[in-house]
């Protein structure tokens, strides 16, 4: 179809080469330019070494080439990328495998553009792509002056909402938000230099700017909402909010109460069958009455359940709580219909096509108003699948209505829908519900404490109604207007607590972002002893504010205890190793890290994590928020071995054997190793500390060699 060049983004460095070999059949360049690639590529690869050049990335790579197939992410070696982005640019690269980092940074403009996927793993969870990452990469799509129009095509292996869809496609860009964070050698540097205060940059920051920014919209949004709730005029105030105020207790006993109903022990049993009415509260908002269509256990064995640290424990203890979900068809209004819109046609559109839409949220569906239901908006209503928690659940009805196995087809949820209203038809006082202890069975004795507390407070709420009924100004008398000035009342009460939050919420954008963790941390400097009690830097401080490429409290610490004394350079670097190597271990996180590590090697490891340790208790003494076990754990020795190796001049090949990374990421490490290697060295001659000097000077020596180093094409 001429649509070539393409390129094809993957969010995964593995599937980039999957996809690349899965084209074996495939060659898409012509005699001319498979010479030319060659002639390209050998010209590149001279400046390697005979071994270098046998390395299985760099074998593999030639032969896609020379048929027009390129990779490119991270696990590559810097000369292999730098090759495949000379031939993307000129034209030989007919099709480009690559991940989210080609789009950033270099000008490759494609043809077309190819997702593999919509969902990517940002650190912490599989999400959808956002708005602006789909701009960027899409965006390279289109060649100024050769094509008339950019080709992006989107691959789609799951379900995916259209109000997610229409996000990515149509949302607004990322925000350019700061994030703006201060580091303790970027504090040691600034109390080192006189009459510098370190105030004085966070109030000139970015991240201060945005929030003062926010302040005087913040504010009058406070005195709008004053305004409102003095507009609000309630007949005898004192008497309406006795009343008022028992009637909260009240819902929150109710509250109480509902939640033990709710734990799957007592109502699990009512929710296996399909049809079961239920009324439904999420997030605060009322969605009445619906229909059940399926009750889930969302546990799986496969998510969270073998991650590190104090999040993996937590997810592990979760697992053995089995989490429900329940599929429920409720009335709803699009929240989009909300918004004017200046084209009546497309509004027209927008409800004639919305009972194409099945699937319904809590973000993007509300619940239908009164008005809607009685008056002209009645168009605007549809009934949707919510998937929510067993917490929504507000009541559980003795009804049963028929559901069909399909409720996807619109003529299905309208069927519901009829069947829902007619309940409600037949049961003017009510739908009848599920008694608690006779068909729930509940046995709990907190829920007859609160059963019981439930009961006085209706009793006493009967009471001062009726101590007040002879009143002729009493406007609990009557119970539409008591209701009446109950609701008045509380309006009136969300819009001054609403008003009080966002006057302290200004008042907070006003005061310096970050001081009170500034404060904490001089404290944490004072208690390891980088500055005295004045704030005046000492030796310790002066290293650490060398010391930027990795964590300045625990290289100071390292160099202050004598840790490095006993060892010789090679294991030195090998143990500096841990602080640059952050790739995620790809074995059973339940392994012993230690697991096969050399004898040398290990006792310096396990003495920087007890040096790890005294860090960490030092830096929560001072009221900082910091696991200890993940900041224990976050130092990966999978990379001390190949290190040790590698500084006592084995081959790359040989070094690449001992771990199971990319190519691309080992070569990332040895360089930031380096560099901080050169750090300590540069730290240890300021302190006077010859010794370690000359062991660091020659410890960067051993790892500067060869393909780790060899120089840029571009240079």
């Amino acid at each position: 179809r001429n649509l070539n060049p393409v390129i094809i983004f993957s969010f995964s460095k593995k599937d980039c080469e999957k996809y690349a070999l899965d084209l074996h059949r495939e060659d898409y360049t012509d005699d001319v330019e498979k010479d030319l690639i060659a002639q390209v590529y050998t010209n590149a690869i001279e400046s390697l070494s005979d071994d270098d050049r046998t390395l299985p990335q760099v074998v593999a790579l030639l032969p896609l080439l020379k048929r027009g197939i390129g990779i490119h992410h991270g696990g590559l070696l810097p000369i292999l990328k730098e090759i495949v982005e000379i031939l993307f640019s000129e034209g030989l690269i007919k099709c480009l495998f690559a991940t989210e980092t080609f789009s950033i940074g270099i000008n490759m403009p494609a043809k077309t553009v190819v997702f593999t996927n919509t969902r990517k793993w940002d650190g912490k969870d599989f999400r959808w792509v956002t708005s602006g990452e789909y701009i960027q990469m899409s965006g390279r799509a289109g060649r100024r002056g050769k094509d008339d129009r950019g080709i992006v095509i989107q691959m789609v292996d799951e379900k995916m909402e259209p109000a997610v869809c229409k996000g990515i496609l149509y949302g607004d860009p990322d925000p350019l938000n700061s994030s703006y964070k201060i580091s303790y050698n970027m504090l040691l540097n600034m109390m080192r230099v006189e009459d510098v205060d370190p105030e004085y940059l966070l109030r000139s920051s970015f991240h201060q700017f945005q929030r003062e920014k926010e302040v005087p919209g913040l504010l009058l949004q406070a005195k709008e909402m004053e305004e409102k709730a003095a507009q609000i005029e309630i007949e005898d105030a004192e008497l309406v909010s006795t009343y008022y105020q028992m009637d909260q207790q009240l819902v929150v006993t109710r509250n109480k109460l509902m939640a033990i109903c709710r734990q799957p022990q007592y109502i699990l049993k009512f929710l296996q069958r399909s049809g079961r009415f239920l009324d439904i509260t999420i997030d605060g908002d009322s969605y009445g009455w619906g229909a059940l269509v399926s009750c889930n256990n969302t546990n799986s064995s496969g998510v969270g359940g073998n991650s590190g640290g104090a999040a993996g424990k937590l997810a592990q203890a979760a697992k053995k709580q089995q989490t429900y979900t329940l599929d429920v068809l409720l009335f709803c209004v699009d929240r989009h219909f909300d918004k004017k819109k200046d084209d009546d046609d497309v509004q027209k559109e927008d409800v004639q096509n919305q009972s194409m839409l099945w699937r319904g949220s809590h973000e993007h569906c509300r619940p239908v108003r009164q008005e809607e239901e009685n008056g002209g908006d009645s168009k605007l209503i549809s009934m949707r699948l919510f998937t929510i928690s067993l917490d929504c659940v507000d009541r559980i009805s003795a009804v049963v209505l028929y559901v069909p196995k399909d409720v996807h087809p619109p003529e299905a949820r309208k069927n519901v829908g009829i069947a829902v209203k007619e309940v409600q038809k037949r049961f003017p006082d009510g739908v009848p519900l599920l008694d608690p202890i006779k068909d729930l069975c509940v046995k709990d004795p907190e829920y007859q404490l609160l059963l019981a507390r439930a009961t006085e407070l209706t009793t006493r709420m009967a009471h001062h109604i009726e101590s007040h009924k002879d009143s002729s100004s009493s406007v609990l008398a009557d119970e539409d207007e008591r209701t009446k000035q109950i609701q008045l009342y509380q309006r009136k009460e969300e819009y001054l607590k609403g008003a009080k939050l966002i006057r302290a919420e200004a008042h907070s954008y006003e005061t310096i972002v970050m001081k009170d963790t500034m404060k904490q941390m001089k404290r944490v400097l004072k208690k390891l002893g980088h500055v005295d009690a004045h704030g005046v830097i000492q030796t310790k401080g002066r290293t650490a504010c060398e010391i930027n490429t990795a964590d300045e409290l625990l290289v100071v610490e390292l160099m202050f205890t004598g840790i490095f004394a006993d060892l010789t350079s090679e294991q030195c670097v090998a143990l500096l190793s841990v602080l640059t190597f952050d790739e995620r271990n790809k074995k059973d996180e339940n392994d012993d890290p230690l697991k096969g590590l050399k004898g040398y090697l290990t006792i310096p490891y396990i003495k920087l994590q007890d040096v790890a340790r005294s860090v960490c208790h030092a830096i929560q003494a001072c009221k900082i928020e910091l696991d200890e076990d993940e900041y224990v754990e976050k130092f990966n020795p999978g990379m001390m071995e190949a290190v040790f190796a590698w500084s006592k001049g084995a081959k790359f090949v040989d070094v690449q054997k001992l771990t199971d990374t990319f190519e691309g990421s080992t070569i990332r490490t040895l360089r930031r190793l380096e560099e901080l290697v050169r750090q300590i060295a540069n730290a240890s001659k300021a302190i006077g500390n010859a010794e370690l000097q000359a062991k660091m000077e020659k410890g960067s020596e051993l790892l500067k060699r060869d393909i780790v180093f060899c120089s840029s094409l571009y240079l």
